[in-house]
């Protein structure tokens, strides 16, 4: 793991994830100008009891307090799937698994 995603990894510990799957996508993005500038693209999978009854938007910001500060340097771009235990755990079309 790199020391950017064990950063963001350790900063979402507070949301007491029960699952957590961060993958550097940054290869996929060599090129573009972000990624020229060193900043990684991140693509984010997280389930927490925290997010029980939020909104999508709660759950975006909910993460984004903990690691907003990183963007644009060193996170370029963060693609953010945030869950209640319930729904990861059930078939959804729109969700893909890893």
């Amino acid at each position: 793991m790199s020391p950017t995603a064990e950063l963001v990894a350790r900063r979402l510990a507070a949301l007491e994830p029960l699952h957590l799957a961060l993958d550097d996508d940054s290869d996929d993005h060599a090129g573009h100008p972000g990624a020229a500038g060193g900043g990684g693209h991140f693509s984010l999978t997280i389930v927490s009891e925290q997010f029980r009854g939020a909104t999508r938007l709660a759950r975006h910001r909910a993460v984004l307090e903990r690691v907003g500060d990183l963007i644009p340097h060193p996170v370029h771009a963060l693609a953010i799937q945030a869950y209640a235990p319930d729904e990861f755990d059930s078939p959804s079309p729109d969700r893909t698994s890893r």
